[in-house]
């Protein structure tokens, strides 16, 4: 998992260089499959429950799951890179949202603030605290800086699967759900919004969108619980 881990890293690194105004999400897609192969490894959303794709590719008002294709990057715009990579039968996942040239305030905003909240959710993932420590670190720091989370979709148990038990909600009271254990491996990913949290799926039947059109961030990393702080194996 670590070593399939510094393959997402690298890649999304990659994709921050990448993704400039004028370029193609297909494109990144692209770029993103043959890094991935030269690794060694697998792009593990291409062909996952019919997913087209080796990267979600998602835009502005699209909060996951956006369908790499001919869209065009603008300046200003901005992007939630998801990607998923399996190694010798093991998975690690991460997302970042990357501004596309000059973006404005309140974007620089969306992005630092769920960034921040990803990490007070990854400080919660310590032997002793429960799956809803991390939730309710992630819901309080987003809500105290104005911005919305997204309920319907949530982090997840990770390893052998792409997506494993337990669930890991970005929102909920703390000291509920399954107790954390050293090891335990999870994928961290608050999607906040800057207007509503109610999200809608586009006829594609994966591309899930703000319902009042406002923008959305998502980050996320894959973590081992540790026994004072967590290791973050897509650092």
């Amino acid at each position: 998992m670590r070593q399939a881990g510094r393959i997402v890293s690298e890649l999304l690194k990659l994709m921050e260089k990448e993704a400039k105004p004028g370029v193609k999400t297909i494109t990144l897609d692209k770029i993103a499959e043959d890094f991935i192969r030269s690794q060694g490894a697998l792009p593990a959303f291409k062909g996952y429950y019919g997913f087209p794709a080796s990267i979600c590719a998602s835009v502005n008002e699209e909060v996951v799951h956006g369908i790499p294709g001919q869209k065009i990057l603008k300046d200003g715009d901005v992007i939630g890179i998801d990607v998923g990579v399996k190694l010798d039968g093991y998975f690690s996942d991460a997302a970042r949202t990357f501004g596309i040239g000059v973006v404005d305030a309140e974007s620089r905003k969306l992005m630092e603030v769920t960034r921040a909240a990803m990490n007070e959710g990854i400080r919660q993932a310590v032997i002793g605290n429960h799956v809803s420590d991390i939730s309710w670190a992630v819901q309080s720091y987003a809500e105290k800086n104005g911005l919305s989370v997204v309920r319907q979709y949530v982090g997840h148990g990770i390893g052998r699967n792409l997506h494993e038990d337990p669930q890991v909600p970005n929102f909920g009271k703390p000291h509920q759900g399954p107790k954390l254990v050293e090891g335990m491996a999870l994928a961290i990913e608050p999607m906040l919004n800057l207007g509503t949290a109610d999200v809608e799926v586009l006829k594609d039947g994966w591309t899930v969108v703000t319902k009042d059109g406002k923008r959305s961030g998502h980050f996320e990393q894959t973590i081992f619980v540790g026994k004072n702080q967590a290791e973050v194996v897509t650092a």
